[in-house]
């Protein structure tokens, strides 16, 4: 490839990638291109943390106390409904205090009083005053005030943070209403969060709210909480960062998307924590069992919530389309303390990204000629990219684009071909031209003459017809070429030439016969219109002054023969020979004629 050519090619390819990216930035402003892009990104997202979990190992220190079937039979057996009443609760912290456990966190709620003859609204309130690790559930949302009048928190619950604006401005975070607690109980106790979770457009849940924003003020989420309590880190100290990281601590980072919530990092699927039956906890301690107690809830931290689907706190997440609610809070807690969030990198690192594998992709294409060989490279460079973006999650809980990089992959990869497959269609006219081409007259050469006379023939013969054919001869040419020199006879066979083709039809075919002889194959053609266009071609020949090598100018004349079939022949040769015949007939006759009859 010739560097002119070369230079060409690249500069085609340069602007095709400048058409495929000007397309996805433009698509990328409608809403439903960017939905289907983060749809189906999300997708590839569920599959890359599926092949993490074998390389995943949870925290062990958390465990999870389940209202599971079983034990939601057994509620219903002893109690007669649900929810149960709330000196089960009050019992059931009673007995966990006696293992030591660090935490006892209740993924559920406790709204208004539901007090019985044993008074158990009172004894849970007692239960929770009197120990400190014991932290509720509450829930944001935005029903209008006439439904429920937006309760005011006690400014003890809340967070001052720090360029907190990400979260406030979120649409996922802001809420307008909440389903608070029990009174008595937000007055003995601090150790309220928030346990609101969002799903995507596809019902999946991926991510997590850290802090909420209400009324003015920002609340924790209750495993933030929880986890602010284990790390011994104050609250009024955390805040924002300006690469959007909720700052706990040096050790401790939450990434936030531009939407303020954070991207859990599964450790695999339902029943990744230890679940123990909430009728066998209650069992342990009606027994009074404080060994059975103190070997799963000693330095543990325990959430309490439903796995029962009865009881819809059911989700659906990336790792498992049954995972339970209670067991999110557990993964969330457990990315926080192993500081391991995945971070989404920007759509402008996507964009980067796909800005280099597509110029290696052109570079591909441009550089092997062998399209196999060619396509071959560019699959094994995208199967390389989607290797690295598993790597990349696995070791850096890094979530590199693949829907982007991919689908802009795909369109440089099908606009390059259409590139390369234009170039070598132009090639091929060219080498086709060049030919079939005379190079000094850039009149058609003998061989595609040949050609022509034979396809025609048989045209004739099969679907009848006429065609003709005209030869010419340059008079006394080679006197000219000893007189004035074989520049200037070049010079006039070149301008012959340009004047037969400027007389005669664009569906005629001007040719070089050899020599000073040319000739006009004429498709369709009766021999009466043949001799009318041979006429009109010596005619302009005759009257014409043409220009030689040294600036001067010359007359010169031609003999015509003209041919047609099937009147003159039924072969190509019986045809040229005819026509030949008739342009020797008009040298004899004096030259500088049209001669169609022998």
């Amino acid at each position: 490839m010739n560097k002119k050519k070369k230079f060409f090619n690249i500069i085609i390819y340069f602007l095709a990638f400048i058409l495929v990216f000007g397309f996805v930035i433009y698509a990328g402003r409608f809403n439903a291109f960017g939905k289907f892009i983060s749809g189906i990104e999300n997708k590839t997202f569920d599959i890359r943390q599926n092949f993490m979990l074998p390389h995943k190992k949870n925290n062990n220190d958390i465990v999870i106390i389940a209202v599971d079937d079983p034990s939601y039979e057994y509620i219903t057996e002893n109690f007669g409904t649900w929810p149960v009443p709330r000196s089960f609760w009050a019992k059931l912290i009673k007995g966990l205090e006696k293992a030591n456990p660090k935490f006892i966190a209740f993924d559920l709620l406790f709204t208004k009083r539901l007090d019985t003859p044993d008074k158990g609204d009172l004894e849970l309130i007692e239960a929770v005053k009197n120990n400190k690790n014991v932290y509720l559930s509450m829930n944001f949302d935005n029903y209008p005030p006439q439904i429920r009048k937006p309760p005011i928190l006690p400014q003890r619950l809340g967070f001052d943070i720090k360029n907190g604006d990400v979260i406030k401005n979120s649409p996922y975070l802001h809420f307008s209403n909440c389903r608070n607690a029990m009174d008595e109980l937000l007055k003995v106790t601090s150790n309220f969060g928030f346990i609101n979770v969002t799903r995507d457009e596809d019902g999946i849940i991926r991510y997590i709210a850290p802090i909420f924003y209400y009324n003015g003020a920002y609340y924790p989420n209750l495993t933030t909480l929880i986890a602010l309590k284990y790390l011994n880190i104050q609250p009024e100290s955390i805040y924002v960062d300006k690469n959007n990281n909720l700052v706990l601590d040096n050790k401790h980072k939450i990434p936030l998307n531009p939407d303020g919530r954070a991207i859990f990092n599964w450790y695999g699927k339902e029943g990744t924590y230890e679940h123990i039956s909430l009728w066998e906890v209650d069992d342990a301690i009606n027994r009074g069992d404080t060994e059975y107690l103190k070997q799963k809830f000693e330095n543990k931290i325990i959430y309490i919530g439903t796995t029962v689907t009865a009881l819809a706190d059911i989700k659906s997440t990336p790792v498992s389309f049954m995972y339970p609610g209670v067991e999110t809070h557990a993964t969330f807690l457990n990315n926080i303390l192993d500081n391991n969030f995945i971070k989404h990198l920007s759509f402008k690192a996507d964009l980067i990204i796909s800005v280099l594998i597509c110029f290696l992709i052109g570079y591909c294409v441009l550089k092997f000629e062998s399209v196999p060989y060619s396509l071959l490279c560019v699959i094994q460079l995208i199967i390389i990219y989607l290797i690295i973006t598993v790597l990349a999650m696995t070791f850096f809980n890094l979530w590199l684009g693949i829907v982007l990089p991919v689908y802009s992959a795909t369109l440089i990869l099908i606009v390059s071909y259409i590139a390369k497959y234009l170039f070598k269609s132009r090639d091929y006219e060219h080498t086709y031209k060049l030919a079939v081409t005379d190079g000094l007259t850039e009149l058609y050469n003998h061989r595609y003459f040949q050609e022509q006379m034979i396809m025609n023939v048989g045209s004739v013969a099969r679907y009848g017809g006429s065609f003709s054919l005209i030869l010419i001869d340059i008079d006394f040419f080679k006197k000219f070429n000893d007189t004035h020199g074989h520049q200037s006879g070049d010079a006039v066979l070149r301008q012959v030439a340009q004047t037969i083709k400027k007389n005669i039809r664009t569906s005629d075919i001007p040719c070089r016969y050899g020599g000073e002889e040319m000739s006009i194959i004429l498709t369709n053609t009766k021999k009466e219109d043949a001799i009318t266009t041979a006429k009109k071609v010596w005619s302009a020949i005759r009257e014409r002054k043409f220009e030689l090598a040294d600036g001067s100018w010359a007359n010169v004349t031609i003999s015509v023969g003209v041919a047609s079939m099937p009147d003159n022949g039924k072969t190509p040769q019986e045809l040229i020979e005819f026509a030949d015949k008739c342009l020797y007939k008009a040298k004899q006759n004096g030259r500088d004629r049209v001669e169609s009859e022998i």
